[in-house]
Formats: structure tokens, sequence, C-alpha cells
């Protein structure tokens, strides 16, 4: 058994020799998380149609849940009364918390930026609500989680230089107030390097974020509607001045292409709602690509979701199985896809772990983007 080491120590254990990918494991107040690794997304205290048990099973490492929704619903008093957020959900793995500053920038037409944070109305009954630093940060602390994230400004895309500017400002500050704020025992804090499409900006931001200092350092407002090459722009410069002795946490990006260019650049962690939304809609992805099990070809089709997988759904059951179920809305069909979907993530990320231990990352890069151009496989 691995000895149990102190919250916020990061070792990197393995570096590739042809890219900045590397492994590593962070320790957290409720375990450590080896990466790269990819977080399933939590949003309201629940991985949607899974079990905590099942995520286990499954590999899960670590969860995320989200401090805007859950201070909607159900709110503080009860998570509170409850023991925290790990007793609540009945989770003993670790946790990381958005801080809700995204969630304030989907809700576009209903908020006003102020200096101090953010007014904006409930998506839920239209009360009026104001979050900051300070206000998130302090359900943070009360959630309990492991890694909690600083409260920023994501800005649109497009937008102007003028525009990302004042929102590295507003960003910088917020996270200088972070900071200051008490945490729950055990708890990380990252900071979140912003500056859109603007590369003076989010290296100004990165350099700002580490002299404050953080445990860990993610890179957010990508994936926000952006061109592909822009994304990936956004992450290598945001990632340029960051500490390699710290983890990297890129937001919300979840193809698997995107995580492999990622993890070319030096990030550790993922999350996205890629796999279990996509499931929702009857979408299996697999080594191959994703297909949607929902369509008429498959009707008849006996093989497993992926031949040769070996999750508990493609051991068990058929492709013509789960497209009946999906299709007279069967809740087991979204069950049964949603444990394959993020097995298949585990899987990749344990795959990418692997190949970078044993110094075949760019021949596994290699395979993947071969399997990738193969748009007339049949899967």
């Amino acid at each position: 058994m691995n000895e149990l080491k102190s919250p916020g120590i990061f070792e990197v254990h393995q570096c590739d020799g042809e890219s900045r990918a590397r492994t590593g494991r962070l320790w957290t107040a409720h375990g450590a998380v080896d990466t790269p690794v990819f977080m399933p997304v939590g949003t309201q205290a629940t991985v949607k149609t899974m079990s905590p048990l099942e995520l286990e099973q499954l590999n899960s490492q670590i969860i995320l849940g989200n401090t805007y929704h859950l201070n909607i619903r159900p709110g503080m008093e009860i998570i509170e009364a409850c023991g925290g957020l790990h007793k609540f959900m009945g989770w003993n793995r670790p946790i990381l918390t958005d801080s809700g500053g995204f969630q304030v920038f989907s809700l576009a037409n209903l908020r006003k930026i102020r200096d101090d944070g953010v007014e904006f109305n409930s998506h839920v009954d239209g009360r009026r609500i104001f979050l900051g630093p300070v206000e998130a940060m302090a359900i943070q602390r009360t959630l309990g989680s492991d890694i909690a994230m600083v409260f920023d400004e994501c800005a649109p895309h497009p937008c102007t230089h003028d525009y990302a500017c004042q929102s590295v400002d507003k960003t910088l500050g917020w996270a200088a107030i972070c900071a200051e704020q008490p945490r729950s025992e055990g708890q990380l804090v990252f900071g979140i390097v912003q500056g859109g499409e603007f590369e003076d900006l989010r290296l100004r931001c990165a350099r700002e974020l580490v002299s404050i200092g953080f445990d860990g350092y993610a890179v957010g407002g990508v994936s926000v509607g952006e061109p592909e090459e822009v994304l990936l722009k956004g992450i290598a410069d945001g990632i340029q001045e960051l500490p390699v002795e710290r983890p990297r946490y890129l937001m919300g990006v979840g193809r698997m292409s995107q995580i492999l260019h990622a993890v070319r650049m030096g990030m550790d962690m993922f999350d996205c709602v890629m796999p279990t939304r996509y499931a929702r809609n009857g979408t299996a992805f697999t080594q191959r690509g994703r297909y949607p099990v929902k369509a008429g070809e498959y009707r008849m089709d006996t093989r497993a979701v992926e031949e040769g997988c070996g999750c508990y759904t493609c051991q068990n059951f058929s492709r013509a199985y789960i497209r009946h179920l999906l299709n007279v809305g069967e809740i087991l069909g979204v069950r049964l896809l949603t444990i394959h979907n993020l097995y298949r993530y585990h899987a990749f990320m344990s795959e990418i772990r692997d190949a970078i231990r044993d110094g075949v990352f760019s021949a596994f890069c290699e395979q993947f983007e071969a399997y990738e151009s193969e748009t007339s496989q049949r899967l």
C-alpha cells in the first residue's frame, strides 16, 4: 500500500522524451490521484445515472461538483447538516469543485459583473444572487472539496483584446482574494489562467497567478465556441508559464484527440460532460471513434458496444439490446451506455499513462491518429 502523504504534494514520476507529457501523482485529503486523469462531472452531487459504487468499480479516481448549482439546490445548510459533500453523496474519493465562474459566464443575459463579483438571476427561480471570490470560497469550504477553484471571469469568444484584458484584471484580483480565504482541512486551491485567444494576456495571467502561489493551476476560457486551432493555441499559451512542479488542469475539454494534444503539452487533469451527455443521446465512444447506437443499422447487431472492451456493458449486452432500451426510453439503456463511455475514457487515460511510463507515447499518439483518420471505419 502507498504511504499516505500530505495534501498538495505532487510527484512527477515519468516524463516523455519527445514531448512535455508526464505521469504523476497528486495527493489530496481523500487519497492520491494518478495523472494524467479524466474527472467525470458530477455537477449536482451525482455523476448522472451512476452510483458511487459503480464509479469506484470503473476506477474513477476523482469527480467534480459545482459551487453554483449546489449552492442553489439543495443549499449549503442541507449539505453542511449532512457533514459535507463527500458524506452527502456517499463518495469517499477526491472531489474537485468548480467555483461557479463558468456557470455565471453561461448566464450572460441574466448577470451584472461588478468589481467585487457577479450579480445574477437564478436559472431556477429567478431570484437575485451575488457570487464573488469570498462567497465562492466560503461555499467550497462548506462543501469540503479536496480541490477548490478560484472564482474567475471567463471571457466569451470572440471578444476584443480590451475586454479580455479587463477580464484578466478581474480574474487576478479575485484570485488574490481567494488565496486569502480560509479553507476546509486539507483543501487545495487552484488558480485559473484566462486571457481569451491573446497570448500576451495568458502569459501575464499565468505569471501573476504563480506569483500569488497556488497548489495547482488550470487553463480556463477554452472550449467556449472557438475553432479548434484557437482552442489548442489557448492551451499552449496558457501552459507556457506554469510551474512543472504543480499539477495542471485543462477545464472542460473532453474530446479524446484534444486530451491527447493537451497531454503532449504537459496537462495533467481533464474534465468534460461528453461521456455522460453523449450516453444520454445514445452515442458510444470506442477506441476508433464514436457512433450512434440508436441508429437503425444496429437494430439486429449482436456484437458488444465495443468489441474487446472489458466493461460490464460490453461483457453482457449487445448493441441491439442497448438500442432497444434507448429507443423505448428505458433508463437502463442510458445507464449501460454511461458505464461503457466512462470505462472507455478511464481506459484511454490509463493507456496514456502506460505509454508514457513505457517510453512509447509517440507511437501511441500515432496509432490513435491513424484510427481517427479511418473515416470509413465500420464500428
